[in-house]
């Protein structure tokens, strides 16, 4: 799970009781867990707050007002979406004007990609190599000397 330091969950929990429209439109669908997946709202990773975060889907899901169109904003957001990959989670980002023209679809398009990628996660998990022994537990016996 993906967490931050101590001020940014502080952060992170005040900004829960100060979303913007969009997010709390979206935050009401998301709250139900669509396709049956969870979501966390403002969520801390690293010094960053998402704004969604889908932990099955090691997704983070951004909401972006007329605010991101600045060049400033955008190197903020080039920085968050490099931190991440850092992390494996990859960046949704959604429009605010989309959130509140198109709910749905939006929704939709949130379910699809989060189940498409537990999917690929899955699959990377049963065919990564499963060692023979643990090595925690020692070497493992030598020949003529298993039991």
């Amino acid at each position: 799970m993906i967490t931050g330091p101590t001020d940014t969950v502080k952060r992170a929990r005040k900004l829960r009781s100060e979303m913007t429209l969009p997010e709390g439109v979206l935050w009401r669908v998301l709250r139900t867990r669509p396709g049956g997946l969870k979501f966390r709202r403002q969520h801390p990773a690293g010094i960053y707050v998402l704004d969604f975060y889908c932990a099955a889907a090691r997704l983070a899901i951004e909401v972006d007002g007329m605010v991101h169109d600045s060049i400033r904003a955008a190197q903020a957001d080039a920085a968050r979406a490099h931190f991440l990959r850092s992390q494996h989670v990859a960046t949704l980002r959604v429009p605010a004007k989309r959130v509140l023209e198109d709910l749905e679809a939006v929704v939709t398009r949130i379910v699809d990609v989060c189940l498409e990628r537990v999917g690929k996660l899955q699959q990377r998990r049963e065919n990564s190599p499963v060692p023979l022994h643990h090595p925690a537990d020692g070497s493992p016996p030598l020949a003529g000397e298993e039991l």
